[in-house]
């Protein structure tokens, strides 16, 4: 296949006018040798990586933590077609032997054509400090437990890319330094201090879960987790923006405090895709209208929209468009290790390819 006379973005941030060519769903160097000679003009057009989500819970009335496989492919499908090519489906603080059950309804996994790619399993708790937990159920919350995330890992096969661990309970920095090099650990749901924000970073953890939201705010005299991970040159901080989660200024400030740094997610749940109504995410009630998702005390409870929405919101918020897409591309690929794959459009990666116009309408998924 060519793709021809389209805009395409390049790892270094700019755009080139040229062709892109693609044999056995991979993107080779040049159209010497292709089988597939079929040719889709791009006049007009940018060609764009397909967007990488690493931290969803759900769409279209499903959410992965039902442990419903069927459901999980409903998810995976309207990802898909909003341009979402990578998805990490993430699990919520449940009951431990649900999450042992979800995790282990995952060990024999398999991608499908029109599907997402399932890049990994996001582990959002429950690991988490209760007086940040957001819309996380307390009565589910655990200690961190070493042994317990290998065994969730082990049941799906080792799928689990992220883990949101809050660093000021007892066992964190044990578990940091156990687990480091096998999963990346999050920082995240936490009312963590700045110095202990800073030692976990230093003991391994190299990544914030949603940034500004279920934490401690940045104070000039307490910058708490905010202010240590944007000191570290690695750590990456996803970002919700939707134009709820966080306010346009502090997504432009977030930009800047994090340069190449920030990972736009959508933390959506069921209700993406959905009309307004009620709705659950890990066993509470979630009343949903237009992109605002509160439970019945007013907490903000997840999102209800997706990644590529998010991308063209950074951009509305005056984020320049080549770090608006590589946000939603490269940088979460390289955060939870498979940039070598995705997130960029050189020869040997995957061929998740989308045409988006010049208004960031998108037009087509490769």
């Amino acid at each position: 296949m060519i793709v021809k006379n389209g805009t395409v973005f390049q790892e270094n941030k700019t755009f080139c006018k040229r062709d892109l060519y693609i044999e056995n769903g991979k993107i080779t160097d040049n159209a010497t040798g292709l089988t597939d000679t079929t040719e889709i003009d791009a006049q007009g057009l940018y060609v764009l990586p397909g967007l990488v989500d690493i931290h969803s819970h759900g769409a279209m009335g499903y959410d992965f933590s039902d442990g419903n496989l069927e459901g999980l492919k409903a998810i995976l499908a309207y990802e898909y077609t909003h341009g979402i090519t990578s998805y990490c489906p993430t699990s919520m603080t449940i009951e431990k032997e649900l999450l042992q059950k979800l995790f282990h309804s995952m060990g024999d996994w398999e991608d499908q054509p029109g599907l997402s790619h399932v890049a990994g399993i996001n582990m959002e708790g429950p690991f988490l400090d209760a007086s940040r937990k957001g819309a996380h159920r307390s009565e589910c919350i655990l200690p961190p437990d070493v042994d317990f995330f290998r065994e969730c890992n082990e049941a799906c096969g080792n799928l689990i890319r992220l883990v949101t661990l809050a660093p000021n309970v007892d066992g964190a920095m044990e578990f940091i330094q156990a687990l480091s090099e096998e999963v990346v650990i999050s920082l995240g749901h936490s009312a963590a201090d700045y110095n202990t924000a800073r030692k976990a970073i230093q003991a391994g953890a190299d990544h914030v879960t949603h940034l500004y939201n279920a934490m401690n705010p940045l104070g000039h005299r307490a910058p708490g987790i905010i202010g240590a991970a944007s000191e570290s040159d690695t750590c990456v901080a996803e970002l919700i923006c939707d134009g709820i989660h966080v306010h346009e200024s502090m997504v432009r400030v977030a930009f800047k405090l994090f340069p190449d740094r920030i990972a736009l997610i959508s933390d959506s749940m069921r209700a993406t895709g959905m009309k307004n109504g009620t709705y659950d995410l890990g066993g509470q009630q979630v009343t949903v209208d237009g992109r605002l998702a509160t439970l019945a005390d007013g907490t903000i409870a997840g999102s209800a929209t997706n990644v590529f929405d998010c991308m063209k919101m950074a951009v509305s918020f005056g984020i320049p468009l080549e770090d608006a897409i590589a946000a939603a591309t490269m940088t979460p690929a390289k955060s939870i290790g498979i940039f070598g794959k995705v997130g960029s459009l050189v020869p040997g990666k995957r061929a998740d390819v989308i045409l988006v116009d010049k208004d960031l309408n998108l037009v087509k998924v490769i």
